[in-house]
């Protein structure tokens, strides 16, 4: 039996590191402070590596370090030094982009995994051989190949294959992009894309409003072919993403997986999860190249909306099991009446309408109206740390 897919997640800190483990991801990337293409994350010091790694290994899951920057001569100053203090730290592979990396590093730690970055853009066979000769490891393909090119790379090499499942897409090849530096001297290619493709630019005299930014991906339909396909690993995007973004699109992810696998995977629950990752997104979705040459329907052009999220209401900061009280840090207003449902890291929800609800010091209050405010709830149920608290999805 082949091994079971991996869901690959992002995280920008600690937190999101643990969030995202414990809501079912079976690894994570993340970024250092130096070399990395999310230069406006938080993103992680040595220590926090470390600890990361630390945390990771204690759950059985594994944890890559990003080194996929462009390097220009003057970026190369420390890496190799850096490179070995991250392999000291425990992490299990890197994800790099620049040839002469993929060599120093099987050459000094080949203890450690490469893994071809998708800014290699790595659309067919042959470069994959190539790379694989070179001592990669895995190859993340480029977001631009359809099913059809994905299965036909996967039937011509051994290799371990890596796809993007969700999240947000390039404009260009991925990362490949001059707009940031030309417009805001900011470098897409070694850290500092400044996302020119959703600026919304007047096209004439009327002032029109004109952008060129692709829909988020969503390939949430696809999970199941791309299993049989015999893909590797499952990568969602978004280091910069929230806690709530997060829990939400990996804990979907996770169900989709472990119910296919398990010959459960039904439409109402196919249907249910595609409702839940609705929810979370802020922008239009497609499956972009996996079904068809991608078009205008792929993409915002005119009146492009993003509506920042007010389905997150609270996370939860602790139990008293013996009372039944959740406390929970308040994020979104919520008032007595409300529907709502918390989620847990395991996969269980617990739906119920507010009854009553207390400040800090339980004095009965009737609305939540400030965020970080501690709030504390009546419910009965296993309430794991790091539990959310949404409106209900209907």
């Amino acid at each position: 039996m082949k091994k079971k897919i991996e869901l690959l997640s992002p995280a920008g800190d600690l937190e999101r590191l643990k969030i995202t483990l414990l809501y079912g991801a079976d690894a994570v990337y993340i970024g250092g402070r130096d070399y990395s293409l999310r230069a406006n994350a938080t993103n992680f010091s040595l220590a926090e590596i470390k600890e990361a790694c630390t945390f990771a290994h204690s759950l059985d899951k594994k944890v890559y370090l990003t080194l996929n920057i462009v390097f220009h001569n003057e970026d190369i100053e420390g890496v190799y030094k850096y490179i070995e203090d991250v392999v000291g730290c425990g992490i299990d592979a890197f994800i790099v982009s620049d040839p002469f990396i993929i060599q120093y590093i099987k050459t000094n730690f080949p203890q450690v995994e490469v893994h071809l970055s998708t800014q290699g853009s790595t659309t067919n066979a042959e470069a994959i051989k190539y790379f694989k000769n070179e001592g990669v490891d895995r190859v993340v393909l480029a977001r631009e190949l359809s099913l059809r090119e994905i299965q036909n790379i996967i039937d011509n090499v051994d290799m371990d294959i890596e796809v993007f499942i969700h999240g947000a897409m390039c404009t260009f090849y991925s990362g490949r992009c001059a707009l940031s530096n030309y417009l805001t001297n900011r470098d897409s290619n070694r850290g500092g894309c400044s996302q020119v493709c959703r600026f919304a630019f007047n096209i004439d005299e009327e002032k029109e409003k004109f952008t060129m930014a692709t829909k988020d991906l969503n390939a949430s339909r696809y999970i199941p072919i791309l299993i049989d396909m015999g893909v590797s690993s499952l990568k969602v995007e978004g280091r910069m993403r929230s806690l709530y973004y997060l829990a939400t699109v990996i804990g979907c992810y996770r169900k989709i997986i472990d119910a296919y696998y398990d010959k459960r995977l039904t439409e109402e629950e196919f249907s249910y999860q595609e409702k839940v990752l609705s929810k979370v997104a802020n922008r239009e979705t497609s499956c972009h190249y996996l079904d068809h040459e991608a078009d205008y329907n792929d993409q915002y052009y005119t009146g492009r909306q993003e509506v920042s999220n007010q389905d997150f209401l609270g996370l939860v900061t602790g139990y008293d099991k013996k009372n039944k009280i959740v406390t929970l840090l308040e994020r979104n207003y919520f008032q007595v009446g409300d529907e709502v449902e918390l989620f847990t890291p395991n996969g269980d929800i617990y739906s119920f309408t507010i009854n009553k609800m207390y400040d800090n010091d339980m004095n009965e209050i009737e609305v939540a109206r400030h965020p970080e405010e501690v709030i504390k709830l009546e419910v009965d149920g296993n309430i794991l740390e790091y539990s959310m608290l949404r409106k209900k999805v209907v």
